[in-house]
């Protein structure tokens, strides 16, 4: 032990503490200054920076031994408060900087560390500070946070009032489409927001902490487990396998459609039989500290019998290949689009210009900020309780129970602020953990994953294998497509079909596509299961679209728009399932592109030099909003003597979920005169809160906010008078009406689903669109790609609120950059943490980021909204990859485009 006297935040402090601790857990663990967050844990991210004696410094990493006495240390807690806050906090705000928040603090941190330097920074000096201070965000696409750093030098420089920052909002009062700041972001900009690992701090004595036995190989028979000598180690209550589950110990993957050939119960929640992949759960150590829970974990004995571990899905589909789930054959899903005539005839006809190409898009990690955490506990109505980053609690919920051997009403799920998850958290991951280790020790437990386990265990992007084809006339006109895919979704099936689906349903979305033959399958593996990721089998489907219409366009000699130009949706037009899209907008986001493209065209001829070959590139994207019809939702209003309030299950992963509640209630209650803030929000309980749907597919906006509207609209119907006006509260008490008021609503009549041996059908009420405009620059010397700048025209409908749109927008598209050029989580040696895995940091991407809209209303969307969170992720990435063909003559596709890839093909070019 060594003593500390430290200055923290202005206050002296002495410390007693190990000399080989962290600055960052005696902040959070000693002193609960919890605004300092821990994500990665290597100093890759930045949320732990503090200021130690004017430098900025990553907590995370830094030892107290070398931490000088009398320091001067300053986290987010001494940059300002609620009630005084500092320029950037405030700018971070008006910029809509915190979506998850996770990031936030140490942002704003290591900001101040630049403007207490110089007051008068340029863009690109913020820009430099961040990538040299390792912040991370996996929200933003940086570009609102440099925003919020310049506008916050303008104040400190006294050239802007704060007033004059604060949007005006319309004479009716409404907060719909506006850039109103959502609820959540003052508590993430201060570092008050308690996310996971904050609330597990702060539970009561006696909580158990829990780590876990995890597997070292992808596939394997269990023979043993032998705990013994785990069980007699410091600390340990006990340590859990598969015979303390009181239940089936299986997730159900809830089989969406009927010819699926698994059963759905094939995830072990610990594992008992096999190994099915690097990283699985085979025990849970609970111990008095993570430490003495880690030692333990070391001694128990696993012993296996290795299997083959087929590592993607052509080795999986071989010959020679062993059932991965006994009884159920390694393909167990198929699907088919059978749209029009036979294609066959088609592209044999000599008149007919057929192309046809192999593409690959790969298993690509979410990489939220904050790694997996949660907790649970028994409460006094001898309930499990289950807190975590879900975003499908009422999902969760029924997956998990019979595995735990829990009635649903013993069971709740409660999930926290998460620090992003960007779908992972559609599938369960520690959930039913927590629920065995509470059940089989009776006591509170808590488990935060470090980033290791972060990448290696939870779900991944299911990697597509696709082989496309295209016949056209000589002038352009699709005339036919055949398509074949192949999705590797890792030996778990839950969601496996309706990934695939989704190659049905988008592959060629965007075009009129009249004559369509095409057959897909779901391949069980050994690598990382597959799990949701936002725009969930898009991003595959439309990268084989998208790069190959540049491939046809090439092949008749005609300029890429043009040709997509021709082909776009118009009315009349239908989609690949055979439905008419909600809206014929298309037209109108290329119009509205056209300039840009053809300006970005003759800069990138005037700029490319003989070293550095400059290029652009376009792709376009589709997109439902929901999860295939028929789908609906719940949501609750109560009137109140201060207000009204909203229950609803709109999961937050960052993306707004309570913005998208409070203007969706806030436009229909505008009737009653009733203020933003007169508005409280009570969510994602499922002991408190209806059953809404899952937060995926960007359904939310549409299903939750029109069952929102309908529960406001209710209430305005139940204390109107006679005469039009409207009871108050205590009015309506004393008339014995009722204040609890229920909104449900359901897709209409005609929308069912796809049929599942045509693909045939109108799977969703709503789509989103898009067009993506990238600018790149490729050195030919080392095959580096740096993009110049992105452009996104989207149609999702009328907005909710612009700022928190327009971050969807940003963030989406720096994902899709990531996946173009750096992203892949492939190599388990390899591929362990953000830098390796490819992260793009705010240097990797570029400044120039535009987003604008067009505006079609929604006739089943709540006051015209579509969806939105998935549009940004649909193509931007071919985007990428079209422009550096035209950049350098170089085409990939098999993703990312790493450097070696362009110099290998720069190389072989003749």
């Amino acid at each position: 032990m060594i003593n500390k006297s430290i200055v923290i935040n202005g206050v002296r402090q002495t410390l007693i503490v190990e000399g080989e601790v962290t600055l960052a857990n005696v902040l959070r663990g000693q002193l609960h200054l919890t605004g300092t967050k821990i994500g990665c844990g290597k100093a890759q991210c930045g949320a732990c920076s503090v200021i130690m004696d004017g430098k900025i410094v990553r907590s995370c990493v830094t030892k107290m031994k070398r931490v000088p006495d009398e320091a001067e240390i300053t986290t987010i807690e001494g940059v300002g408060t609620q009630k005084n806050l500092h320029p950037l906090q405030l700018a971070w705000m008006i910029h809509g900087g915190a979506q998850c928040g996770f990031c936030s603090p140490g942002f704003i941190v290591s900001a101040k560390g630049l403007l207490d330097e110089n007051t008068n920074p340029t863009r690109e000096e913020v820009r430099d500070w961040f990538q040299r201070h390792r912040n991370a965000c996996r929200c933003t696409g940086y570009k609102p946070l440099v925003d919020a750093v310049m506008t916050a030098a303008r104040l400190i420089r006294g050239e802007v009032k704060v007033e004059e920052l604060w949007e005006k909002l319309p004479q009716d009062g409404s907060i719909w489409g506006s850039n109103y700041i959502r609820p959540s972001a003052l508590a993430k900009v201060t570092g008050t927001c308690d996310y996971g690992a904050d609330l597990g701090i702060k539970m009561p004595c006696g909580t158990l902490q829990l780590k876990l036995v995890q597997a070292k190989v992808s596939h394997a028979n269990i023979l043993s487990i032998d705990t013994a000598e785990a069980e007699k180690m410091p600390g340990v209550y006990k340590v859990i396998t598969h015979k303390d589950v009181q239940g089936k110990n299986r997730i159900t993957g809830l089989i969406t459609f009927p010819n699926n050939k698994g059963d759905g119960w094939d995830r072990p929640i610990l594992c008992d039989e096999k190994v099915f992949q690097f990283g699985d759960a085979i025990a849970i150590v609970a111990a008095d500290t993570e430490e003495h829970a880690q030692a333990a974990v070391e001694k128990v004995k696993v012993e296996l019998e290795i299997l083959p571990a087929y590592m993607s899905a052509p080795a999986a589909m071989a010959d020679d290949a062993i059932e991965i789930h006994p009884g159920t054959p390694n393909i167990y899903w198929e699907t088919k689009v059978i749209k029009g005539e036979e294609t066959a005839p088609v592209m044999e006809d000599p008149n007919v210009v057929v192309v046809q190409d192999d593409f690959y898009v790969g298993r690509q990690p979410h990489l939220p900020m904050e790694a997996d955490v949660g907790f649970a506990y028994i409460d006094d109505e001898e309930r499990v309780v289950i807190h975590s980053k879900s975003i499908g609690i009422h999902l969760h919920h029924a997956m998990i129970a019979p595995g735990l051997g829990l009635e649903p009403e013993k069971l709740v799920l409660v999930q926290n602020p998460a620090g992003g998850t960007f779908g992972y958290k559609f599938s369960p991951t520690i959930e039913a953990l927590l629920g065995v280790a509470a059940m089989a020790t009776g006591k509170p437990v808590f488990l935060n994953f470090d980033y290791y386990q972060q990448i290696t265990y939870t779900g991944k992007r299911s990697p597509f294998f696709i082989n496309l084809k295209y016949g056209a006339t000589k002038e352009g006109k699709l005339l036919a497509m055949e398509a074949d895919w192949s999705v590797d979704h890792g030996p778990y099936s839950e969601f496996g079909d309706l990934v695939t689906l989704r190659g049905s349903q988008f592959i060629g979305a965007s075009y009129m596509i009249p004559n369509i033959r095409s057959n897909g399958r779901t391949v069980c593996t050994n690598h990382a299961w597959g799990s949701a990721f936002r725009a969930y089998g898009s991003p595959q489907s439309l990268f084989a679209t998208e790069v190959l219409m540049d491939e046809l366009a090439e092949k008749l000699g005609m300029d890429p728009f043009e040709l997509r130009y021709k082909n776009v949706y118009r009315p009349g037009d239908t989609t690949p399932t055979g439905c008419q899209p909600d809206v014929y907008s298309l037209v109108e986001i290329m119009d509205k592109l056209r300039p840009l493209y053809d300006a970005a065209k003759e800069k990138a001829k005037a700029e490319s030099t003989a070293d550095k070959k400059r290029g652009v590139g376009i792709s376009l994207g589709a997109y439902g909003a929901g999860l295939d019809n028929p789908d609906g939702s719940e949501a609750w209003a109560d009137y109140t003597e201060t207000g009204v309030t909203i229950f609803n299950a709109w999961e937050d992963h960052g993306q707004g979920a309570d913005m998208g509640t409070l203007a969706t209630a806030h436009q229909a209650l505008l009737p009653l005169g009733i203020k933003p803030e007169q508005i409280k929000l009570v969510m994602n309980d499922t002991s408190k809160t209806p059953a809404s749907g899952p937060a995926g597919g960007s359904r939310s906006q549409v299903m939750t906010g029109n069952a929102t509207k309908i529960a406001c609209e209710e209430l305005l119907k139940g204390i109107q008078k006679p005469d039009g006006s409207y009871r108050n509260y205590a009015e309506q008490v004393e008339a014995g009406l009722p204040t609890h008021f229920v909104g449900k609503y359901s897709t209409p009549a005609g929308y069912n689903g796809c049929d599942l041996e045509t693909g045939q059908g109108a799977p969703f009420t709503t789509y989103m669109y898009a067009a993506f405009l990238s600018e790149v620059e490729v050195d030919i010397n080392t095959g580096k790609t740096k993009v110049l700048g992105m452009t996104g025209i989207f149609d999702v409908g009328t907005l909710a609120n612009k700022l928190v749109v327009d971050g969807q927008m940003y963030g989406g598209m720096i994902q899709g950059l990531g996946l173009a050029l750096s992203e892949d989580f492939e190599d388990l040696n390899k591929h362990i943490d953000l830098i390796s895995c490819g992260l793009p940091y705010s240097k990797d991407v570029p400044d120039k980021l535009v987003v604008d809209y067009v505006m079609p209303p929604r006739e089943h969307g709540p006051f015209g909204a579509s969806g939105v969170g998935e549009a940004p992720l649909t193509s931007p990435h071919a985007s990428i990859i079209n422009g550096i063909t035209d950049a350098c003559g170089v085409r990939i596709t098999k993703l990312p485009a790493l450097p070696e890839k362009i110099l290998a093909g720069l190389k072989a070019k003749p």
